[in-house]
């Protein structure tokens, strides 16, 4: 019987990590337009067809982030529907080697666990075949479930930064959050 190449870059029981394509933006822009009462006042995910083909165009066309889809596997008449996304953002080569991840559950998918396989898939991805030493994680204080993933997923907290990121109109204090390879 012949190989059938996989459609993910890397798999686990229930979920399967693939790049973006411009191709998912129906899906990814009315996934996130059902989360909105998820993601605020946290996330902002494109929700128009201009959006998510400038956002998704960042992270295919950038070398500095790549991003993931999280997709459903063996869901029957739902398989390969996307749950939610991971990227990896200001990848910085040469002595670094490292990048800040971004993520972001879908309302169907939130609290069911597929998330936590997902940020493995993309953590052994990043420390494999994209040779990266560190991640970080940087997280709202009262985000509670992001905290649980980076948590969960062997992040460990290195500290606090005060007015971090401008987000939703002010600047936002964060909780940073890393691993490396060695904790792996």
């Amino acid at each position: 019987m012949p190989h059938i190449a996989s459609r993910y870059l890397a798999e686990g029981p229930r979920v399967g990590i693939r790049p973006f394509g411009y191709e998912d933006g129906a899906e990814f822009i009315a996934r996130a337009l059902e989360s909105k009462d998820l993601h605020q006042p946290w996330l902002f995910p494109p929700t128009t067809d201009a959006a998510y083909a400038g956002y998704a165009g960042r992270l295919i066309e950038d070398r500095s982030k790549a991003g993931f889809l999280v997709c459903e596997k063996d869901a029957g008449e739902h398989d390969g529907a996307i749950a939610g996304f991971i990227n990896i953002n200001n990848i910085v080569e040469g002595g670094f080697q490292c990048g800040a991840l971004g993520y972001g559950a879908f309302a169907h998918a939130a609290g069911r666990g597929l998330m936590r396989e997902a940020m493995g898939l993309v953590v052994d991805h990043a420390f494999g075949p994209m040779r990266l030493h560190r991640l970080e994680i940087n997280v709202q204080p009262g985000n509670a479930a992001s905290i649980a993933l980076a948590r969960g997923a062997g992040f460990r907290l290195e500290g606090f930064s005060p007015k971090m990121i401008y987000i939703d109109g002010a600047w936002r204090d964060h909780e940073r959050w890393a691993i490396t390879a060695e904790m792996r």
